[in-house]
């Protein structure tokens, strides 16, 4: 993409600051792989800075061992890193690339040490694939403070191979973890897409994401924000909306928060729930809008 293309640090600034004004908390930088953006921290620095905003990140964790600190230090409250299996073979196939899964345990331990807790692991299932690795996950980050989320694979874009038979259930990995180590189930976090259950021995949580088996639409308070501009209401969209052109447009703040407002109120994606009903579609793919 052409670099006139990607908004500015100062124009993603503006957008978060704005999305505050209307109510918003929590702001994810995502992607693609967020780390990859040159100067990272310096936008961390920036959004920190906007009041009532906790930022977090979702990573690949290819790059976190060399930013861990310098991302805390500019701002950066909590980190997600990407991780379905702990077996090099099985976490090449299921990431599609060639980072050696040594880099990303490396970068989780980098993590803790800058002090980006609550430090959490997503886990995409799929079946016949990865499966097997889901209780080897769990053990290997039981008691050390770091939530495993494990989510139901989901057909996000058409670029992935979703089918049906793939879905391995959220019921299902809750009962194959819970054969090894006895889980009991927590409250649900305010705005949380996960269910959260505690080992019984008091060594932690994990959590389970079933987008696919038990969809939360109705729930959703989520808005993503591409890294050209475009604003997508649903994690399974076709099409987003131009911001891009009123950030540079010299409109004034007003305007920009009227297509926001007049964007949220006016949505209707129930795409999870549909799923079953609804005709194949083209869809935005996930490293374009994130997760």
């Amino acid at each position: 993409m052409p670099r006139a293309e990607i908004l500015s640090f100062e124009e993603i600034h503006r957008t978060v600051r704005l999305f505050a004004g209307l109510g918003v908390k929590k702001v994810r930088l995502t992607g693609g792989e967020p780390l990859l953006r040159a100067e990272l921290p310096k936008l961390v620095e920036m959004l920190a800075a906007v009041p009532g905003i906790e930022l977090a990140l979702t990573t690949n964790g290819s790059l976190l061992e060399r930013l861990a600190k310098r991302l805390r230090d500019a701002g950066l409250t909590r980190v997600t890193v990407s991780l379905d299996s702990l077996d090099p073979v099985v976490f090449r196939k299921m990431s599609d690339s060639d980072i050696p899964v040594e880099d990303v345990l490396r970068g989780i331990e980098a993590a803790d040490r800058a002090g980006l807790r609550p430090l959490k692991i997503n886990a995409v299932v799929r079946g016949g694939v990865n499966e097997d690795a889901v209780v080897e996950l769990a053990r290997h980050f039981k008691g050390t403070g770091v939530v495993v989320r494990f989510i139901e694979f989901m057909d996000v874009g058409v670029t992935n191979r979703w089918e049906p038979s793939a879905v391995v259930s959220a019921a299902r990995i809750v009962e194959r973890i819970a054969s090894e180590f006895p889980l009991e189930p927590l409250p649900v976090e305010n705005g949380g897409v996960a269910r959260r259950y505690r080992y019984l021995d008091g060594a932690g949580e994990i959590g389970v994401i079933a987008s696919v088996t038990e969809p939360f639409c109705g729930d959703c308070s989520r808005a993503r924000l591409s890294a050209d501009g475009h604003v997508y209401t649903c994690l399974f969209a076709t099409q987003g909306v131009d911001l891009r052109h009123l950030l540079r447009d010299g409109s004034p703040d007003e305007h920009v928060t009227a297509l926001l407002e007049s964007l949220w109120r006016g949505r209707a994606d129930r795409y999870s729930e549909l799923r079953a009903v609804a005709p194949p579609r083209r869809r935005i793919e996930m490293s374009y809008i994130g997760g």
